[in-house]
């Protein structure tokens, strides 16, 4: 493999092409069209019509929709460069962003590559071979366990992949008898997502934050450290909501921080925006985990406090322009929550159709890779934006970024917005004393829980939604002259174990008669908007409907239903013990020996599914025996897709 340098030869730019797509290729094309340089989108033919295809000054065809043949083929994107005119590569973050051949393969083609030098990025590829790196610079960090030689004493462990990230391929281990299973498995996560199975095992530190420096260094010798960030509130080790710079951390710690991120860098060489990742356990002391050879996914918080365009200073660095001997003084604090089309009620389940509206209050920075109209599919990962809140304060930054979520129209799949206001507002994380990586597997139950107050104010949106709804279908909107029957609808609500309501009511001369709402009277009318009194607190509900879709957005939170039809449907019945595929998705594997006839145990997994850039176990519902198994490893499935029959 070629290693030499792409900066080696610097020539000013004229015209990028960012090899990636969604959020973070339009992040990097708006500022290329600030600085007056031309754009190239590569794209797969379900991204046909996305933002960054049309945002783009020239757009490139990747035949294909997987990944495997779009975006990851190197050899099309260093084409696709070459043929639209572009000088220069930006790699994003994902996808090739990480891939020492496919730099070097960029700087072979006469192109300038927006990224460390391939050397330094083969240096950090492999996380086992970065941790003896780092060890012999003097870095902190946490010696692997040889699994062979595990005990009790070591538990617990965390199996992790040795290339990629995302937390693709990571395992807790708790209990000995698990570790060679959770190993093979995550060999082949690892080995599916990054083509590389190789996994290590290293101490599971409980209780630890999630802490990392961010860098930017140039070829003259300069390295910048950027502060710090804290990203322990996490899912499935992926991260969920980021701040900068890490909230109560003491100066020493900060400084050991610092000059090791610097020490990281200094070792091998390396030039452009990178990230040094640490976890900080209970004791405060710092472990080196992996430094990312590319821009994180929340820069734009290190951006908000030091008021810095760092895809500017890349596109510098990469013409072999020098750093200020300092960077800016920092200032303020900047909170960062990721909008997932998923929901975290239901495992975490991502979720996919038409996103008709996303519209956030013009107070907070909005990053996004969709607009209204858009398709969410089940192709790439469910990240639908950033939501980025600056402030002089913590306490101000946190408050700006939940009361803007809260009043976000985001109309279409569910998404975690719910559960990002909650844990933005919850003590443990107002305190800072709950910033570790268990967050929510400690909170997870109660942020998605229908308390009496959420139940009691999701029935008051549905009952706004009917009145909005027999509105908007009646000439006579809802009203009888004369006596009669009340009207009902039922209506489920988003999220996890799904709330059903039926909302029964008659309207007349005299207001609204509603014997379940006591108190209620009705002030205005319209078919988008309905206006209530509650016990003499006026409330305004604006509703739009797609379909039998209906949202119901309040200044105190919003509602999401699904209008149910009258007559259930005697085809949609399914039979008992049907597992049906909660999302389209692949089958990558079944349990090994798994056959009909054998008898399962509740909660026995039973076969894996992936889509979204992430794995979902399909488990047993009940003891029983295993009736039905009519899919297979590599079977593509669509939602609804019969998966499994057990029968109790």
């Amino acid at each position: 493999m070629t290693t030499s340098s792409p900066e080696a030869t610097p020539t000013p730019l004229s015209c990028v092409l960012v090899a990636n797509r969604g959020e973070i290729a339009r992040r990097v094309f708006r500022t290329c069209r600030e600085r007056g340089l031309a754009t190239v989108a590569v794209h797969s033919d379900a991204d046909a019509d996305a933002p960054h295809v049309r945002e783009a000054d020239t757009a490139v065809r990747l035949p294909g929709d997987a990944p495997a043949d779009t975006y990851l083929r190197g050899d099309l994107v260093v084409r696709a460069a070459l043929d639209a005119g572009a000088d220069a590569v930006h790699p994003g973050y994902g996808f090739l962003s990480e891939n020492a051949a496919f730099a070097a393969a960029v700087a072979d083609a006469g192109l300038t590559w927006i990224g460390p030098p391939p050397d330094a990025i083969e240096a950090m590829a492999s996380k086992t071979r970065a941790k003896e790196l780092m060890a012999a610079a003097g870095v902190p960090l946490l010696a692997p366990v040889d699994p062979a030689l595990a005990t009790e004493a070591d538990l617990p462990l965390l199996v992790k992949a040795a290339a990629g990230g995302g937390g693709r391929g990571m395992r807790i281990v708790d209990q000995l008898g698990a570790l060679e299973e959770e190993l093979v498995a995550a060999g082949a996560e690892a080995a599916a997502a990054f083509g590389d199975g190789e996994v290590f095992a290293e101490p599971y530190v409980v209780g630890g934050r999630h802490v990392e420096v961010q860098i930017l260094a140039d070829a003259h010798g300069t390295v910048w450290t950027l502060g710090t960030r804290d990203c322990s509130l996490q899912r499935r080790h992926q991260k969920v909501i980021e701040e900068a710079p890490a909230p109560g951390l003491p100066d020493a710690l900060r400084h050991t921080l610092h000059e090791a991120a610097a020490q990281a860098a200094r070792a091998i060489g390396y030039r452009g925006a990178g990230t040094v990742e640490f976890l900080v356990s209970a004791d405060g002391r710092a472990h080196f985990l992996e430094m990312n050879t590319r821009l994180q996914v929340e820069h734009p918080v290190t951006e908000e406090i030091y008021r810095l365009d760092l895809v500017a200073l890349q596109l510098s660095i990469a013409q072999g322009e020098p750093l200020d001997p300092a960077p800016p003084r920092p200032r303020g604090h900047a909170v960062e929550a990721r909008l997932y089309a998923e929901d975290p009620a239901a495992g975490w389940q991502p979720q996919t159709g038409t996103l008709h509206r996303l519209a956030v209050p013009g107070t907070v920075r909005l990053d996004s890779g969709v607009t209204d109209g858009d398709t969410v599919t089940a192709h790439y990962d469910p990240m639908l934006a950033k939501v980025i809140a600056w402030a002089p304060t913590r306490t101000e930054a946190v408050r700006k970024l939940a009361h803007a979520l809260e009043r976000a129209r985001i109309h279409g799949p569910v998404t975690n917005r719910d559960l990002l206001v909650r844990s933005l507002r919850h003590p443990e994380f107002a305190a800072t004393t709950g910033l570790d990586t268990g967050f929510y597997d400690r909170h997870l139950a109660a942020l998605t829980a229908r308390d009496a107050d959420r139940a009691a104010r999701e029935r008051l949106a549905a009952l706004a939604a009917a009145l909005a709804d027999a509105h908007g279908r009646s000439r006579f909107g809802g009203f009888r002259n004369v006596p009669s029957q009340p009207q009902s609808k039922s209506y489920a609500a988003d999220g996890g174990e799904a709330a059903t309501h039926e909302i029964r009511y008659r309207i007349d001369r005299e207001g609204l008669h509603a014997d379940d709402f006591p108190g209620v009277r009705l002030l205005d009318l319209a078919p988008d908007r309905v206006t209530l009194e509650v016990h003499g607190l006026r409330r305004q509900f604006t509703l739009a409907r797609y379909g039998n879709r209906i949202h119901a957005d309040t200044a105190t939170g919003a509602h999401a239903f699904t209008a149910l039809p009258r007559f259930p449907d005697p085809a949609a019945r399914t039979e008992p013990g049907s597992l049906l595929a909660p999302m389209p998705g692949t089958v990558i594997r079944v349990a090994p020996g798994l056959a009909e006839g054998a008898t399962v145990e509740a909660g026995q997994p039973l076969l894996w599914l992936e889509a979204m850039k992430m794995e979902h176990k399909i488990t047993a519902p009940a003891a029983g025996t295993l009736t039905s198994l009519p899919v297979r490893a590599g079977a593509q499935v669509e939602v609804g897709t019969l998966l499994a029959v057990v029968t109790d």
